[in-house]
């Protein structure tokens, strides 16, 4: 499944808060990533009618089967990217900062080499 850049990072911020927290709402997606009620209202909602997150009557969000295979999938690539890049000698934040730059272009075939590179070390 194809999703834009924004959703990537909505559904990223959703599964990092998932695992730390026992529940989910926009007003913590909103905090995490410091964007306004309105556009978190607008991307939760594009996630919800693409079937990748469920949100209860009491406003809780879960992701889906589906939402947290691509979600777990983006996670990963923020993490060994980062971990690449710190690696080279790149420092935490500007590692962090690239990882989630380069998560969103690169292509299946270049993150698979990097991560079998990864691997055998």
């Amino acid at each position: 499944m194809s999703i834009n850049e924004s959703g990537e990072m909505y559904l990223e911020t959703i599964y990092i808060l998932c695992k730390s927290k026992p529940s989910v709402r926009s007003v913590d997606i909103a905090e995490y990533m410091n964007y306004t009620k309105p556009s978190i209202s607008r991307g939760v909602g594009l996630l919800k009618k693409r079937g990748l997150i469920t949100v209860d009557k009491d406003g809780f969000i879960n992701l889906t089967r589906e939402g947290a295979a691509l979600a777990g999938k983006i996670y990963e690539r923020h993490t060994v990217l980062t971990d690449v890049l710190r690696a080279l000698g790149v420092d935490e934040a500007t590692a962090a900062d690239d990882a989630c730059k380069i998560e969103h272009v690169i292509s299946e075939e270049s993150f698979d080499a990097i991560k079998r590179h990864t691997e055998r070390k």
